[in-house]
């Protein structure tokens, strides 16, 4: 048999191709096989950062890369993924230095393939196969549109007539509508429920039925669309029944309708145009989150199931207060800080009500992802133009036990029972050894009963929010250059203070209260890693970078006894899963207290990292004194990323560095594009900012989605 990728099948429409390379001759080479094998290609040759970061913008079917003035294929790769097409296929030419070791390696990293293009026929071939891969993406993706569309159109079109409806699976009846049970004199659904259409139909031409609907059985609806004269006594309609059957989403099953006379709707003198407007936009959104959810679960059928249901727990009246374009811009947002926050599709119900279908291999996962979801029922921000405003959330959940739901009735009462169950809490999750061993580190938080009572007001609200635990941890995942730390986050602290973030590690109040400081950063510790242990579950390897502040540092005796009992709790595998954040200033002024301190922490098998690191007099001295593990370059460093005239004197800078301590390099604030290609050319092996993932409430992998 032949193979039909190599059909005409693929040459019918033109292969939209983009090059990346620095030599016009390899570029001639490969569109020459193509046109040799008949093919029509849109080609556009580049080798620069700037053009690529263009064109990433329109659609391609496949992108080959051989080399480039200042891309990697690391970079690349990284860029298409956070793009809008993350499964476009990457063909690699082979690089120099190749063995064919390097393939696997390379493979891992998201190249499709590598290609030779000494060896023609296995190049096409390889082409082929990329070019029918991408090509069914982009049909699965439009198809999935079209289908949503078309439902969607369809019900509407019901809705809006008043059709008379009823649901059949192999002929019998599994639901209807008011409007059908009115037709046939009926008060209730359960006395048709499980009744042959033909007990009900009773057509005349009883074979002419038959033959329509074995058709329609067969999922051909060519003449679906037809009328019969019924035999039934207590029909409404005056005959012949003008009846269509439709496609249904539920498996084997098709939908009947049945056109109503126009004098045969019921109506209530209440109804009104809004009502009805609203009554159908509800049904839509309805219709498109069942719809959707049960295609996510027989499409990619899991053994852990959850409706995660989010709903606004109460509204600030600022929203109010304002303009009306203010209280629009607020409802709108919240769908996307919810979609940002939990990483996956999530469906708009309604304003206020929101849905979303997580999946795991196991119940134990599916918990772990659940309680990691309880972070965001404490206050947040949301962004609303140039201000913020309060958002308070509420999260139920419901576990599925069913491969799909049923119908839009069930899936209602599944959001009902969703709403109305909370998530896990994090204790639940800790076994009752742990938990002692929680009790025990609150035990050795140091008392904050001495704190003046005439305090800054920011401070008073920093002292009541961590009596009530309601401080925020947000974590932000890094790039690894090296692909095998691939689950490090760092963790940043803060709390909302008239309607503004506040940053703890940025705040400046906090230096002049050592008690405060040092209870905070306790409490920031535990909860981390609590979160940590939890997140295990999920991705065994990963990692915390934990900023704190000056004062537990040097003046909290009992950090490595701290560190020691957190350890014990995150319960980690991995090697060195905890490592502690500091600022390069409160080392500088405090350098042997910080150097006593780091070796009895680094004896407990905890890292140590300099934040804003590179731009005092004390840079170079603390990085020959102390063992580093980590540093975090200074945000004005970074900011030399985004020319490329700065960029050699960065990287003498970084090799400097390097020189006198082979310590890992961490750019941050690396928040589009430009910068994090940049990135690539300085010896930094970790990369952070919003392009990669921005910070978030709870610890989540970029590729969950």
């Amino acid at each position: 048999m032949r193979n039909s990728l190599l059909s005409k099948k693929l040459k019918l429409s033109k292969t939209r191709l983009l090059i990346i390379d620095d030599n016009q001759l390899r570029y001639n080479q490969i569109i020459e096989l193509f046109d040799s094998k008949n093919h029509q290609v849109q080609a556009t040759l580049l080798d620069d950062l700037n053009s690529f970061e263009k064109q990433l913008n329109t659609g391609w079917d496949i992108v080959i890369f051989g080399r480039a003035y200042d891309l990697k294929i690391e970079q690349v790769l990284s860029l298409i993924q956070a793009s809008s097409q993350p499964n476009l296929p990457v063909l690699l030419l082979t690089p120099d230095q190749y063995s064919a070791n390097d393939y696997l390696s390379y493979i891992h990293k998201g190249v499709y393939e590598i290609i030779d293009l000494k060896v023609p026929e296995h190049l096409y071939i390889a082409i082929a196969r990329a070019l029918s891969y991408s090509r069914l993406q982009q049909n699965e993706q439009r198809l999935l549109e079209e289908l949503d569309s078309a439902h969607l159109h369809v019900q509407s079109k019901i809705k809006e007539s008043n059709k008379a409806v009823a649901t059949l699976q192999e002929g019998i009846h599994t639901k209807v509508n008011l409007e059908y049970l009115e037709i046939f004199g009926l008060k209730s659904e359960n006395e048709i429920i499980g009744l042959p259409i033909l007990d009900i139909l009773q057509p005349t031409d009883l074979n002419h039925f038959k033959q329509k609907f074995k058709r329609v059985s067969q999922g051909i609806f060519d003449q679906s669309s037809f009328d019969i004269i019924s035999r039934n006594p207590v029909i409404t309609l005056s005959n012949p029944l003008k009846v269509e059957f439709l496609p249904c989403d539920d498996e084997d099953a098709v939908q009947l309708t049945i056109e109503c006379e126009e004098n045969n709707i019921s109506t209530t003198p209440q109804t009104s145009i809004p009502s009805q407007t609203i009554e159908s936009e509800k049904f839509s959104a309805t219709t498109n989150a069942f719809n959707a959810i049960n295609r996510q679960l027989n499409k990619h059928p899991a053994d852990a199931n959850a409706l995660i249901v989010i709903t606004l727990s109460s509204c600030p009246d600022d929203v109010f207060k304002n303009t009306l374009e203010t209280s629009k811009t607020y409802f709108s947002n919240i769908y996307g800080f919810i979609k940002e926050q939990v990483n996956v599709s999530v469906f708009k119900i309604n304003p206020v009500l929101y849905v979303a279908l997580f999946q795991a291999e196991s119940d134990q996962v599916l918990k772990s992802q659940l309680i990691s979801l309880k972070s965001l029922e404490k206050p947040q921000l949301l962004n609303v133009g140039s201000s913020t405003l309060a958002l308070h959330l509420h999260l139920g959940y419901l576990v599925l036990n069913q491969p799909n739901i049923k119908d839009e009735k069930s899936f209602d009462d599944l959001l009902e029972q969703a709403f109305a169950q909370r998530l896990p809490n994090m204790e639940q999750n800790l076994s009752q050894r742990d938990l002692g061993q929680v009790t025990a580190l609150k035990e050795l938080s140091i008392s904050t009963d001495n704190i003046p009572k005439l305090q800054q007001s920011i401070l008073q609200t920093l002292h009541q929010k961590l009596d009530v635990g309601d401080i925020h941890l947000k974590y932000q995942q890094l790039y690894d250059k090296q692909d095998s730390n691939l689950y490090t986050y760092e963790v940043t602290s803060g709390f909302i203070y008239d309607n503004s973030w506040q940053d703890i590690n940025q705040l400046p109040d906090l230096r002049d209260d050592p008690e405060l400081s040092i209870k905070v950063d306790r409490w920031v510790l535990v909860e981390a890693c609590k979160q940590l242990h939890n997140f295990l579950t999920q991705y065994p390897t990963a990692k915390l970078i934990i900023n704190l502040n000056r004062h537990i540092l040097l003046n909290d005796k009992q950090l490595p006894e701290l560190m020691s009992k957190l350890l014990t709790i995150v319960g980690s595998r991995a090697n060195a899963p905890l490592t502690l954040q500091f600022s390069e200033e409160s080392i500088s002024q405090n350098l042997p207290l910080a150097q006593q301190q780091f070796s009895k922490l680094k004896q407990n098998e905890v890292e140590i990292s300099v934040r804003d690191f590179g731009m005092s007099m004390y840079s170079e001295s603390i990085l020959s004194q102390i063992n580093l593990d980590y540093l975090s370059l200074h945000q004005n460093l970074c900011k030399m990323l985004n020319s490329d005239k700065d960029l050699p004197q960065l990287q003498q800078k970084l090799e400097n560095f390097h020189n006198i301590n082979p310590v890992e390099i961490l750019a941050r604030d690396l928040n589009d594009m430009t910068m994090f290609a940049n990135a690539w050319n300085i010896e930094a092996r970790y990369l952070q900012g919003d392009y990669f993932q921005k910070k978030l409430d709870r610890l989540t992998d970029v590729q969950d989605q």
